[in-house]
């Protein structure tokens, strides 16, 4: 047992830290991110050094299980470093699993890596497997770069959950046929509804697909039965027989999932945000880089226990409105 776990105001336990290292990407996903798009300074990125401390304080209050995201956290310089640092925690017990979201354009160069670190299993966002519609939604052409990443990841022997967002009138078609794809390989699959996070050049009323609207059409063709399975995060499971595999839905706007939240997200400038869907945020860097680091970085983690809401506030309901958070989900950590 922690002395001082992180438990929020609802007496909901904190073990699960999502670690930005960087705010950049090598795609451009239209529901994500603007063409032209403004980047951290330097000197506003904490060092692998500083992840490393701030992921250790995190460790010495309760958390279990961290994933590395970014931005795209495969094109941080040096990222296996702070990857084999926090890998020695892992497999000294101070924690239970690492892990990291990928775009998976990098996959092929580090998977081998990642799996003698003792990373066990990653989640790679994948929107189409239709060259044309990949390059048109990511305003990038690397389709065959993602997939090689996926076969060396499974060469490497780590489990993949590939994250889909649905669109409408962009993938909504595809999706059986990328369920298919995805158990026929092994792989988990869950869908997500889009999320107003971020100005970009398209609206999302335009994009949003309700995945109430996509279970009901699946259920005409396949057999889905409902999973007692829950890792305290957003998704509900359902096994498709027909497949064998498991299918996961996210869903901010038509079902709200924040009853049992257990965690928190903190970018690669340092700041911990206790909800996507808020504006609240805490600098934790600024305590790091003053007098009393250790001292004062706990007291801001327990202010931002009492901080964090009980329920996210995304909403789409009417063409052209701000998104419901100003940030694009690459500053916050995917």
């Amino acid at each position: 047992m922690y002395d001082n776990p992180l438990v929020d105001q609802f007496g909901r336990n904190i073990t699960y830290l999502r670690l930005s290292v960087t705010d950049r990407c090598d795609l451009r996903c239209t529901y994500c991110m603007a063409e032209q798009m403004t980047f951290l300074p330097k000197r506003e990125v904490l060092s692998l050094e500083e992840l490393e401390r701030l992921a250790g304080a995190f460790i010495d209050r309760g958390i279990r299980k961290i994933r590395i995201t970014g931005g795209e956290p495969l094109v941080r310089r040096d990222i296996m470093t702070l990857m084999g640092r926090l890998g020695r925690r892992l497999q000294t017990g101070d924690f239970d699993e690492l892990t990291l979201t990928t775009n998976g354009t990098q996959l092929r160069h580090h998977a081998d890596v990642l799996a003698a670190l003792g990373v066990k299993r990653i989640n790679v966002s994948l929107d189409t497997l239709d060259d044309a519609k990949f390059e048109k939604l990511t305003r990038r052409n690397r389709l065959s770069q993602v997939l090689r990443g996926l076969d060396a990841a499974q060469n490497a022997g780590l489990h993949i959950k590939i994250n889909t967002v649905a669109l409408k009138d962009v993938n909504e078609d595809e999706i059986p046929a990328m369920i298919e794809w995805a158990h026929g390989r092994g792989m988990d699959l869950t869908l997500i509804e889009v999320m107003p996070l971020g100005e970009i050049d398209e609206d999302r009323t335009d994009q949003y697909l309700p995945l109430t609207a996509v279970q009901d059409a699946l259920q005409k063709q396949w057999t889905l039965k409902p999973m007692d399975k829950s890792t305290g995060g957003p998704a509900r499971y359902l096994k498709v027989e027909e497949t064998g595999g498991v299918m996961g839905m996210i869903t901010p706007l038509t079902n709200n999932f924040c009853a049992g939240c257990n965690r928190v997200r903190v970018t690669c400038a340092g700041e911990i945000f206790m909800c996507l869907g808020h504006g609240d945020k805490i600098d934790l860097r600024a305590a790091m880089r003053g007098p009393d680091p250790d001292e004062v970085l706990n007291a801001m983690l327990d202010r931002a226990m009492l901080k964090k809401p009980e329920r996210h506030s995304f909403d789409i309901s009417e063409k052209g409105q701000a998104p419901a958070v100003p940030r694009h989900m690459s500053v916050t950590g995917g």
